[in-house]
Parts: C-alpha cells; structure tokens; sequence
C-alpha cells in the first residue's frame, strides 16, 4: 500500500511540475525582456503560482488515491443493480451532485454574472448546467445498461444544440458553449468517467467501448440545458407587457 502510494505521490508531482514550471519559466522570461514589473509584484505572482502548484498536486493527488477508485466501485455497485430506473436515479444525482462542486463551473456562473452586471445570474446558469449534466448522466447510464451506440445519442445531441444555437440569443449561446466545456473539469470528468468505468464492468460491457464517450455526452449536456435556459428567459421577457410611465396630472394653472 506505501509503494503504490509513493508512486502516485512522485508521478503526481512530476506532472505538477510539467504544467506549472515552463509557465513560470515563460514568466521570468518575459519580466526580463517586456513586462519590467515591480519586484513587489513578481514576488507576489511567484508566490501565487507556487501555492497554485501545490494546491494542484493535493488535489490531483487526492483524486488519484480517493477520488477515482471511489467513482469506479460506485459504478460497479450501481451496475450490480437490478432496477434499470433506480440506476438511472442515482446517477443523475450523482451527477448533479459532482457538477455543483466542480470549481470551473462555480467560476464560469460567477464570471457569466460579473460580466453581465447581474442581467444574467450566475445561481440559475449553475443550476442550469447541473441539471443538464444530470439528465445526461442518467442517459449514459442507461446506455451502458442496453448497449445503446455511442452515436445514437451523441448524434441527436449534438442536433438540438445546432438547433438551439440557430434560435437562443448570442448571450446565452456564447454561455452555452463554454459551459460544455468547463462541466467537464477535472473533478466531474475524473468522477464520472470512473463511474462509468464501473458501471461498464459490472453489466459485463467492454469498458473501452461502453465506458469511454461518457464524457462527451457530459459536454454536450450543458449546451443544450444552458441553451433552453435563453430560450425560456426569452419566451419570459417577451410575455411581460411594457412597462407604462405614469399618468400625470395637469398642473393648475
């Protein structure tokens, strides 16, 4: 148990170290021939940029000793059940459960509110996105249940979303697209993806084929809910009736 757990600890820290040293390398770099900052303020990012970096190897390291075995033997026990509907259940609460904690989809809302001054509100994109994730992950459970082909859904998907992209408004449709993105983060992918794993194992699937694509289906999930969300604020702003100035009086003469 201690080898394999030294051996997850070096291979996290190598790829911490991958990804975060060259970008401070480019960083000092550049200090040096054309950003000239302040001392105080490169020793501000050099500090940020180390406790990022460790931050990113606790995190990866906790999914990678805790967080992916976890996923796989839920996956495992949901396969194991009999109730098809009972498995598609638990999934999609399982998935708008990981959703709602994923950092990137926090930051996307946050960001979406900022940007828009507040016409636009980060807790109903968020709430958006969870949902369409859960309902996809619900689908894709369901797929690895029945052998469904990957295609058959994905094709579909990806159908209303050109759909929903001709009809939704920029806003929502600029919103909508990156929100595909970042629902599969590495806490909902790594998640999810061994969930599916599982699940594939357990009904006696090949995982390669029914296991992987899981995360495609979680990219698309949030294109369409966020693009359903526009096109309801929409439908709603159009229903209210203009808003009337008030009558006034003739001032006595």
């Amino acid at each position: 148990m201690i080898p394999l757990l030294i051996d997850e600890v070096v291979a996290v820290a190598e790829s911490v170290a991958v990804a975060v040293l060259p970008l401070g390398a480019v960083f000092l770099i550049l200090q040096v021939t054309l950003l000239r900052l302040p001392r105080r303020q490169v020793s501000d990012i050099l500090k940020g940029t180390a406790i990022a970096g460790v931050g990113l190897f606790l995190f990866l390291l906790g999914i990678g000793v805790g967080f992916l075995p976890y996923g796989r033997a839920v996956g495992e026990a949901l396969g194991a059940l009999d109730s098809m509907w009972l498995v598609v259940a638990i999934a999609g609460l399982l998935g708008f459960l990981v959703t709602w904690g994923e950092p990137a989809v926090r930051i996307l809302a946050d960001q979406v509110e900022s940007a828009s001054s507040g016409a636009i509100r980060g807790r109903m994109v968020l709430i958006a996105v969870c949902v369409g994730v859960a309902a996809w992950v619900g689908i894709g459970m369901l797929r690895i249940t029945l052998g469904i082909p990957l295609l058959w859904l994905l094709v579909p998907g990806y159908l209303v979303v050109l759909v929903l992209v001709w009809l939704g408004d920029r806003e929502f449709v600029a919103v909508a697209v990156d929100a595909g993105g970042v629902a599969t983060g590495p806490l909902a992918n790594s998640f999810l993806l061994a969930l599916a794993l599982g699940a594939a194992t357990a009904v006696g699937a090949d995982p390669v084929v029914q296991g992987f694509g899981f995360v495609a289906l979680i990219a698309v999930a949030p294109i369409i809910s966020v693009g359903l969300l526009g096109l309801l604020v929409r439908a709603r702003t159009a229903e209210r009736p203009p808003a009337t100035p008030p009558s006034r009086r003739p001032l006595p003469e």
